[in-house]
């Protein structure tokens, strides 16, 4: 592994550390239960998941380290000439599931990825970001979670921020259902320009900025009372998160696809989720605004 790729990973496995203890401080019951794996064809990872909290139904936190000498068609979709070289990818993935209904479900994901090829020059990038998925949106929310987002860019420049917000509302979309998955945030891969330190120091600004973004706004909304028609919502607006990921997310496909541990890979998966035929939400109802949220906007 090259020095560029130790420093990635020696980062990762304390922001996961970081993450895990202020979900748990958040949650006020439950505690991570951590399975260490061995990938056979090369690294491997450390799959953490809190359940049945007060707060989070299921929060998933993985660290991973993984590398080989064949990468897979999902890594080469974009660099055609760099199929059947070898790579490391190391990386931290969280899927964060409340119970209430009115806590917004998160996803944020930091990366860095190295590729070689004989005759083809060596390459190393790093990617991440992160989107929040209300139910019953507030706009407070939403501007403070964008707020941070824009700020932790700003030192990078000043269209950083609107790059990345752009990118993440065309990434997080389900084209078969017009919609967004929710209200965005940022999103940016195969980022090396500016040179490793600058792409390294982004990319933990990201890693480290998404407990500020997120953990406010749970402590806001995680004793808002709910009923089962709320909970029968949010458990059916679950299903678009099972769609996206397994139909479009490309890390949920590299995974699979670099064979990855399944249940690691698909811990992003609602733990609870319905899905009902023609559903329409009732004319002029909390649930009918949402769709109101499923479309890019600025929301600052």
């Amino acid at each position: 592994m090259s020095q560029q790729a130790d420093l990635a990973e020696t980062f990762l496995r304390d922001l996961q550390d970081r993450i895990c203890s202020a979900i748990e401080q958040a949650d006020g019951s439950a505690r991570f239960e951590e399975d260490a794996w061995q990938r056979p064809a090369g690294g491997g990872g450390r799959t953490r998941v809190l359940r049945d909290g007060a707060v989070f139904e299921q929060a998933g936190v993985n660290f991973s380290r993984v590398s080989g000498h064949q990468l897979p068609p999902s890594a080469t979709a974009h660099r055609p000439d760099l199929a059947g070289g070898s790579f490391i990818a190391t990386g931290v993935s969280l899927v964060l599931h409340p119970k209430n209904p009115h806590v917004p479900t998160t996803h944020a994901n930091v990366r860095y990825f190295e590729a070689s090829k004989e005759g083809v020059e060596p390459v190393w990038w790093f990617g991440g970001g992160f989107d929040l998925t209300p139910f019953y949106p507030v706009d407070e929310d939403v501007q403070h979670w964008h707020a941070v987002a824009r700020d932790l860019c700003e030192p990078y420049g000043m269209d950083v921020y609107s790059r990345y917000k752009q990118w993440c509302d065309e990434y997080f979309y389900l084209k078969h259902r017009d919609e967004t998955r929710g209200v965005g945030g940022l999103f940016y891969d195969d980022l090396n320009e500016g040179g490793f330190e600058r792409c390294f120091a982004f990319t933990r600004d990201v890693g480290q900025g998404f407990l500020d973004a997120y953990l406010p706004i749970v402590a806001q909304r995680k004793d808002t009372p709910y009923g089962e028609r709320e909970r029968e919502f949010q458990l059916y607006r679950r299903g678009r998160y099972v769609e996206f990921n397994l139909v479009y997310d490309r890390g949920t496909l590299f995974g699979l696809q670099s064979g990855g541990r399944t249940e690691s890979i698909l811990m992003s998966l609602p733990p609870r989720v319905r899905f009902e035929y023609a559903y329409e939400p009732e004319p002029g109802s909390a649930e009918a605004k949402l769709a109101d949220y499923l479309k890019p906007r600025d929301w600052l």
